[in-house]
């Protein structure tokens, strides 16, 4: 049986654990939410104070170019390439998720337009504002939306057929952590004549990601989960060299001009991937992202030429090894089942577990406790899910373990069943 010493003696060997110094924390949280919103880093309130009071507030419009406000979006999307394995000026960071996923699968759709193609293939348990996105995509462009369930992209009988103009996944799936093998499924997605379409909102700063080496054609990301950029920061998009210059994407703001300030009446898209730019940047909020950005990058002292994402992976799969294996050993009988992947290729930086009942309680009760992790309803196919996310920046392994006897007490004494507990928020 692992214990609370032997937790103790893996931090005390854990070569990353002062990156915990670089977050604000409360007393008394142990915080597994970080695949929902990341904790904040300590240098993002005096940075995001310096933009208002400073540059703005002194600088006012001067800014712009004292402050190198201008080409924030793709600085910082230099800094996210070092993460998803992306070259420099393939990525900028602006606008959300979903709005840059309207962008580019709105490219990858027109590409396709004259293929005799119509389905975009998604899985049934994609994050529902993908489905969305491309429900009205598609409705709006004369394709069909098919969703399917992961196994059915493998084997003899695989939904890839000669039909499919769009493959549209989640790197690692939101509900049970479960990850693709972005580099096979691709290569399966071209073999049909398919692109491809990645949300790497799981999966940046979360695990590493190959997008060149895998040669995928698209990709999208969240900059506020394993990033830290704070509540609604903005997000990333990233498109294939080959792709990038050869179509307008729909959204064609100023800031997508290949001259915004020579204010000419015709839009002229900028050159590769400035053209997925918009309209006018958050130039506040990107400043937070680069804070939370940093943080992630500060694990690159730690793996030399391997990146960030190398380090933090090691530690990753040694925190949720250990979540998975507390629970096993201690929760034996309380209906709790692992629905995460055992396997390390297949398994993201969260763990999720079901239980017929009482998910949203026990979840509940364990915030009351101080445990921070989150809850998604099931569907027909899934019971309710536990949702806990590691982030090893400030995720140590005495966490791991005050978290599951946490998890035990709720359990065993039947905490979770007090009316407090059962009433639902309106964000779960």
């Amino acid at each position: 049986m692992t214990t609370l010493a032997d937790c103790r003696a893996l931090d005390a060997q854990d070569p990353l654990r002062a990156l915990r110094d670089q977050f604000t924390i409360p007393e008394g949280v142990l915080y597994l939410d970080g695949n929902s919103l990341g904790v904040m880093p300590k240098a993002a309130p005096a940075r995001i104070a310096e933009v208002v009071t400073k540059e703005w507030g002194e600088g006012l419009i001067r800014s712009w170019n004292t402050a190198s406000w201008f080409d924030l979006p793709q600085r910082l999307g230099d800094k996210v390439a070092r993460l998803i394995g992306a070259a420099p000026g393939e990525v900028v960071c602006t606008d959300s998720t979903s709005v840059n996923l309207y962008k580019v699968l709105f490219a990858a759709l027109s590409q396709q337009k004259d293929s005799g193609r119509k389905l975009v293939v998604s899985e049934r348990s994609n994050f529902p504002t993908d489905l969305y996105i491309a429900e009205s995509l598609c409705r709006e462009r004369g394709f069909t939306l098919k969703l399917i369930d992961a196994s059915e992209l493998q084997g003899p009988d695989s939904v890839l057929t000669d039909e499919v103009a769009v493959l549209m996944l989640t790197h690692v799936n939101y509900r049970t952590g479960a990850m693709h093998d972005m580099k096979a499924v691709t290569a399966a997605a071209h073999a049909a004549g398919a692109l491809t379409v990645w949300d790497l909102a799981h999966s940046a700063g979360a695990v590493p990601v190959a997008l060149n080496e895998s040669n995928a054609d698209y990709a999208i990301g969240c900059g506020y989960k394993y990033l830290n950029g704070g509540p609604g920061a903005p997000a990333f998009a990233w498109v294939h060299t080959k792709h990038a210059g050869q179509f307008e994407q729909p959204l064609s703001g100023w800031w997508g001009h290949a001259a915004p300030f020579e204010f000419t009446p015709h839009y002229r898209p900028a050159p590769g991937v400035g053209r997925y730019l918009c309209g006018t940047q958050p130039i506040i909020a990107l400043a937070g992202l680069e804070c939370g950005l940093d943080t992630v990058l500060a694990a690159e002292a730690f793996n030399g030429d391997h990146g960030a994402m190398a380090a933090l992976r090691t530690k990753s799969l040694a925190l949720t090894d250990l979540f998975i294996k507390l629970v096993e050993e201690r929760c034996a009988g309380q209906g709790v089942s692992l629905i995460t992947p055992r396997e390390h290729a297949q398994r993201g930086s969260q763990v999720c577990l079901s239980r017929e009942e009482g998910a949203y309680a026990i979840v509940q009760a364990l915030i009351a406790r101080g445990v921070i992790g989150d809850y998604r309803a099931g569907d027909s196919q899934m019971p309710d899910i536990l949702r806990f996310g590691f982030t090893p920046l400030y995720i140590g392994f005495e966490d791991v373990w005050n978290s599951v006897e946490h998890l035990v007490q709720v359990l065993e004494t039947g905490e979770w069943k007090r009316e407090e507990f059962n009433r639902k928020n309106a964000v779960t």
